[in-house]
């Protein structure tokens, strides 16, 4: 591996989770902290929290726990990959996550959504999707995704309430 390759991490997940949330890669700023969604300027936390109508926190404990209690896991497509900096366009020699052991391990898992364009692109060309899934995609609560304002991303992101 080069020093410019990039573990992801493993999921935050259990047996009861029944919505499944996946991302291409974390960015730099995550692999630092080794926080899913770890730059500030990403919406996803603002977007999860006000969902559930809880009171924002920046504890990760608190963050994760608060997927947790909605039944929501979360992962990455891939597992690892090539890269400088955090854009998916810099993504090289990726590998993806072993998808087929995780439905075994986590039966309940009904829904997929993907936080990116990116990221349906990466499972559609490893993973593939299958019938006894629903798959959505959602606007990435990246500060870079400029052309949806918090409020729009907020919006869309609401359908995993339903």
């Amino acid at each position: 591996m080069h020093n410019n390759s990039k573990i992801a991490f493993p999921p935050i997940v259990t047996k009861n989770s029944k919505i499944l949330i996946l991302g291409t890669m974390p960015g730099e700023r995550s692999l630092r902290l080794q926080q899913y969604y770890g730059h500030a300027g990403n919406h996803f936390w603002r977007i999860m929290f006000q969902l559930y109508d809880v009171p924002f926190s920046m504890d990760y404990k608190i963050r994760t726990e608060l997927l947790l209690n909605n039944n929501i896991a979360l992962w990455d497509v891939l597992q690892s990959c090539e890269g400088n900096g955090s854009a998916d366009s810099s993504i090289k020699n990726e590998v993806a996550n072993n998808f087929v052991k995780f439905y075994d391990d986590y039966p309940n898992i009904k829904k997929v959504y993907f936080s990116s364009q990116k990221a349906e692109s990466y499972y559609d060309k490893y993973i593939k999707k299958t019938a006894n899934l629903q798959y959505y995609k959602l606007p990435s609560p990246s500060s870079a995704n400029t052309w949806k304002t918090f409020n729009d991303k907020l919006l869309e992101w609401s359908v995993l309430k339903q």
